[in-house]
């Protein structure tokens, strides 16, 4: 890698955001502390807010030259997200990701943060805090599973079975009306498809090999970044649905990942032909 991280102190601080802000107003969120942002089904809490400020601070003092670019500061001013295309140095930061679930009191959200050098992810780190353990990459390096108290576990993808047994995720929900209904059509030919509305537990699931396959369209950075690195150091390959690869500038032309390449193909040809 080309620069130095402090991967242990930027894992501390989306342990310590958990801590602070967001798990004292899980299940406990008070009448004003949910709004909605762009639909009834994308909402912002309190505790997103309040947990990016955070990260945010401990960043700065962790990587004072980067720029950082959270979720909730790009909702308040769209013209940010533009920023990270020429950064030479960046980090990207979802302060609850599945902010749906928490606000409904579904103990499956997650946070998240990448950075990223000169236009490449160089790390991504997916933290549980109802679990209280990381999902950890950094580029070259492999993808682990590192616990409160030490322990790491090495993160790795499963082969793929037949199509007619294949289980993953497929997010349809951003495709228009006629695409999505030919992709459900399609996905009749897997075993099992769902959404769990939480990038960073999906990509756990597929990395620590209980799933087959993720497919998203819409692809803002902080929702995939960390977990397209993660999902890549665990084995698996990953490109948009046109075969290019996934980029930190993306945010549309969809991402599929499977096990593999072969595997990767069969699902573009089968299920998500679009």
């Amino acid at each position: 890698m080309a620069i130095e991280l402090d991967i242990a102190s930027l894992a501390n601080a989306l342990q310590e955001a958990a801590a602070v802000e967001i798990l004292p107003r899980f299940r406990n969120l008070g009448e004003g502390d949910v709004r909605i942002k762009s639909e009834a089904i994308d909402l912002v809490t309190e505790a997103d807010e309040a947990a990016e400020r955070l990260i945010r601070a401990r960043v700065q003092e962790i990587m004072p030259d980067a720029l950082f670019i959270g979720e909730e500061a790009v909702a308040a001013d769209a013209s940010l997200l533009g920023k990270l295309a020429d950064a030479d140095l960046a980090v990207v930061v979802d302060p609850i990701d599945g902010t749906y679930n928490f606000a409904s009191g579904l103990p499956l959200f997650g946070v998240m943060m990448s950075v990223i050098s000169k236009g490449e992810t160089v790390a991504g780190l997916i933290f549980d805090p109802m679990g209280n353990d990381w999902a950890i990459a950094e580029k070259g390096s492999g993808a682990w599973l590192c616990s409160a108290d030490g322990t790491q576990t090495e993160m790795s993808v499963v082969p793929a079975p037949e199509l007619s047994q294949m289980v993953g995720i497929a997010n349809t929900g951003y495709f228009d009306v006629e695409t999505r209904r030919k992709i459900l059509m399609n996905l009749a030919d897997v075993r099992l498809f769902t959404s769990y509305r939480c990038a960073a537990h999906e990509y756990r699931l597929f990395c620590g090999g209980h799933m087959h396959f993720l497919m998203y369209n819409k692809l803002m950075p902080w929702d995939h970044l960390a977990g397209t690195l993660l999902s890549q150091e665990a084995g698996a390959y990953a490109a948009r649905l046109d075969g290019s690869p996934y980029l930190p500038r993306h945010t549309d032309g969809g991402l599929l990942l499977a096990p593999n390449q072969e595997t990767w193909e069969l699902l573009r040809e089968k299920i998500f032909a679009v």
